[in-house]
């Protein structure tokens, strides 16, 4: 399965910065091979990485929300795409679709409205 574009290019370009990293640190470079690491390349601290991510979404104009919660926003938003369920599972990468479907996705009432409206006109 590949990714989106909109995370290849975010990939790409954490590999450019990470290049830049490696050369300014010299010796000093951890190289753990990890995506997001420090400027040294160690692993994150999961505190700096929860305030550097509650930074950027408040940039970015959304709510501040746990970073799991995230997983749950893709699931429900998948599901308002009217993304197959099995596809929004593979991209999850849960191994039960009931796991994605049940705990993770939320089908927000204007959804069930507009579904019960369809309901309806198909029968007339």
């Amino acid at each position: 399965m590949s990714a989106p574009d909109l995370c290849v290019r975010a990939l790409e370009d954490r590999r450019r910065t990470e290049a830049r990293l490696r050369l300014a640190a010299g010796g000093a470079w951890a190289g753990t091979g990890l995506v997001l690491t420090t400027r040294l390349g160690d692993a994150l601290d999961p505190r700096n990485f929860h305030r550097a991510f509650k930074t950027r979404a408040a940039k970015a104009g959304v709510p501040v929300m746990p970073v799991h919660a995230t997983r749950h926003t893709c699931a429900s938003l998948l599901v308002a795409l009217d993304v197959h369920p099995r596809v929004a599972m593979a991209i999850l990468r849960h191994s039960k679709i009931a796991v994605t479907m049940d705990i993770y996705s939320q089908v927000s009432s204007a959804t069930t409205r507009e579904a019960l409206k369809r309901l309806g006109e198909a029968f007339g």
